[in-house]
């Protein structure tokens, strides 16, 4: 049953990295873009994912909540030392939550709109580099194993581990990348007129996530981080890279021609060859502390608990799944109905 777990725990990851991705992308975007592209931005991402933005963060919980119930020794330590990013994390969400909503539906139309706007943008491209860091934080090789935290600082213990030239790489890697789906996602909502717009932004976003990528890749391997060394010496891996470089040339041929759901899901499988990457060098062993790698196996529940997780989680995927396609089909059919 441990395996139906994980399988969850990968899931849950791989959407919530595409989904809330595309979603926290669709703000960077707008924050980046001319005072008229911003309107057309404003008005699209309110059609497109108005209805069905929370519901992406559905992902982020099941995949805590799997953690904690099923991993509780790798998750203590995660949440002890990166608690910092994570709950600033959290903090993001909320600011750009309640942005969102007021920004569309105060009732009072004021000055106050440009403070949601703002609230609304920053929040998408600071809370993906602080989910970045976080990332960056599991594999930098700095996080203070808990047995030894008394022999060291608060500085050390709490903040070196994701406050790292390679973290703060990996931070802004993953909102480039944020950046690069939500210009996939949202070139198939658009007229002719506003797609160039879309078109251009994911052109310079496929620019600066293979640009940051190698440059993290590059300072990682010249500063002897392991997990970057055995990523750069794995056969899987870089195969695995490169598989997902080569998928943009028919990424953008599809574009042009207008192919949208071929588009996603190219753009889907090039993320799942990302993360797959960095997986498989280490796994199981997918922390790094300063004492060497932690399994995720180590110390997991009792079986009774694994096993009613698992069997809650076989049951739960087979309500959840269907109710949210339901959801962005009926939505998706009330938008093509009102254009």
């Amino acid at each position: 049953m441990i395996y139906v777990v994980l399988a969850f725990l990968a899931i849950s990851l791989l959407l919530y990295v595409l989904l809330a991705g595309a979603d926290f992308g669709a703000g960077i975007i707008e924050l980046f873009s001319s005072k008229e592209n911003q309107a057309i931005n404003k008005k699209t991402v309110y059609q497109v994912m108005g209805p069905v933005w929370e519901a992406n963060h559905i992902w982020i919980i099941i995949l805590i909540v799997i953690l904690w119930i099923a991993f509780p020794h790798y998750y203590n330590i995660l949440v002890l030392a990166l608690h910092i990013p994570l709950t600033l994390v959290l903090l993001g969400i909320t600011l750009r939550g309640v942005a969102f909503v007021f920004r569309y539906y105060d009732a009072y139309k004021d000055s106050s709109q440009i403070l949601y706007d703002w609230m609304f943008k920053t929040s998408s491209l600071v809370t993906p580099i602080f989910l970045g860091l976080t990332m960056g934080g599991v594999v930098s090789g700095d996080i203070i194993n808990p047995s030894q935290m008394e022999n060291h600082s608060f500085l050390e213990v709490y903040v070196h581990s994701w406050f790292n030239v390679f973290s703060i790489l990996t931070g802004f890697f993953y909102a480039a990348l944020c950046a690069f789906l939500a210009s996939v996602f949202l070139i198939g909502e658009v007229d002719d007129t506003s797609k160039s717009m879309y078109m251009r932004k994911a052109s310079i976003a496929t620019i600066v996530v293979v640009s940051l990528g190698f440059i993290t890749l590059a300072y990682g391997y010249l500063s002897g981080i392991a997990f970057v060394v055995d990523f750069i010496g794995n056969i899987w891996s870089i195969s695995a890279i490169i598989v997902s470089g080569i998928l943009l040339f028919p990424l953008w041929k599809s574009i042009k021609s207008g192919r949208r759901i071929i588009s996603r899901a190219l753009a889907g499988i090039q993320i799942f060859f990302i993360l797959f990457a960095a997986t498989i060098t280490h796994f199981p062993n997918i922390l790094f502390t300063t004492t060497g790698s932690i399994s995720i196996y180590d110390q997991p529940v009792p079986d009774s608990v694994m096993n009613v997780l698992a069997i809650s989680l076989l049951v739960g995927g087979v309500l959840i799944i269907p109710g949210l396609f339901h959801l962005l089909k009926s939505f998706k059919l009330i938008k093509l109905l009102e254009r």
